[in-house]
Formats: C-alpha cells, structure tokens, sequence
C-alpha cells in the first residue's frame, strides 16, 4: 500500500471503512444492475490505487468503484 491519499469527488480524505454516498447512477460491468444515485455504501476498503476503492452493495459483491463518483457521507 502507498503513502498516497485517496480522496472522494469533493476532495475529502477517504479510510478504510468509511461510508461514501454515490453522485451518480453507475452500471455495473458484467450484470443488468444499475446502483442508483444517493446509494449509500459502507464499509469501504481502500486500494493500492487511489482512484479506487472496494465495497460491498446490496446488489453487487466485490464491487470496485471510481472515487470520481463517490462523496464521503
């Protein structure tokens, strides 16, 4: 893991397990879902690369998202 911070769309520091909030509907790759705007995700994980992070949805398990369309909730 690298020393750099990960920060969401608004430029606020990201950690492991914070709770972001999308800011806009995503596809998820491979399946028919769609996470809509305003989900609320816990628990993150962070990656080795910054503009990344894990989590978990209700829809979708072992999810990767972009932290251009994340807010820290």
């Amino acid at each position: 893991m690298s020393d750099d911070i990960v920060r969401d769309s608004n430029g606020n520091q990201l950690n492991d397990g914070d709770s972001v909030t999308l800011i806009k509907d995503l596809k998820v790759k491979g399946t028919s879902e769609t996470i809509k705007r305003g989900t609320l995700v816990k628990g993150i994980r962070l990656t080795g690369n910054t503009g990344e992070i894990e989590c978990n949805t209700k829809q979708v398990k072992g999810l990767v998202l972009k932290t251009e369309f994340l807010r820290k909730a």
